[in-house]
């Protein structure tokens, strides 16, 4: 998949990202709380064509959309292409970006329409990297309790492989990355009833899994 001819990736969309242009002058001063231009004016802006204000929502937004992709689709390399594939289209598709939700979740659902896509057309194992990580042990942590911590991220992991791609999609944004249901349902183009559902199934499969490890 790596080598595959793709057109010219937008500005700043290239992974790893390189550090992000200062705005350029005249950049409205609408800023947000912590005093960075906010994720609307820069979108505008972009989607007047400039490259400075898109390279800037880049590097703010592909951290997350990138642990996105590789929770979905398993390791790394797809995982930027997933992320470049998305800002690409994002970037064309700016003149028509309505605002109706926040750029970022905007991204969030360009990214995991390309992931269903990929899984769609080649579902492959989920690697066992893809989960959260296990939290750093203690200095006094012995190593069986180290190695029951491992085994257990890797059950975990089993336990995500083996959901449909609808309900693993759910779970991610509601508990690795805390999107709220409205969100989510905007992103997976569905209810929030339905994303509940979908969530409720998720966590009932992952808790049988898990059982063992109680």
């Amino acid at each position: 998949m790596r080598n595959r001819t793709r057109p010219p990736p937008p500005p700043g969309a290239d992974l790893p990202l390189r550090p992000a242009p200062q705005p350029t002058a005249g950049v409205a001063a609408d800023r947000d709380a912590t005093g960075d231009l906010a994720d609307r004016v820069l979108a505008v802006r972009a989607s007047e064509g400039d490259e400075d204000a898109f390279a800037v929502l880049v590097r703010r937004h592909s951290s997350r959309l990138l642990a996105l992709a590789q929770h979905l689709l398993g390791n790394r390399a797809d995982a930027e292409d997933a992320v470049q594939d998305a800002f690409l289209s994002a970037w064309r598709q700016l003149p028509e970006f309505r605002h109706g939700a926040s750029f970022g979740t905007w991204m969030y659902r360009i990214v995991t329409n390309r992931c269903l896509n990929t899984l769609r057309r080649r579902p492959r194992p989920l690697p066992l990297d893809v989960v959260p990580e296990t939290a750093a042990a203690d200095a006094d942590s012995s190593p069986p309790r180290v190695a029951e911590a491992d085994a257990a991220t890797a059950a975990l992991a089993r336990a995500l492989l083996e959901l449909r791609p609808d309900l693993r999609v759910c779970w991610v944004l509601r508990e690795l990355h805390g999107l709220h249901y409205e969100e989510i349902a905007h992103v997976v183009g569905s209810s929030e009833q339905t994303v509940r559902g979908r969530l409720f199934r998720a966590r009932r499969a992952l808790m049988e899994a898990m059982r063992p490890w109680r």
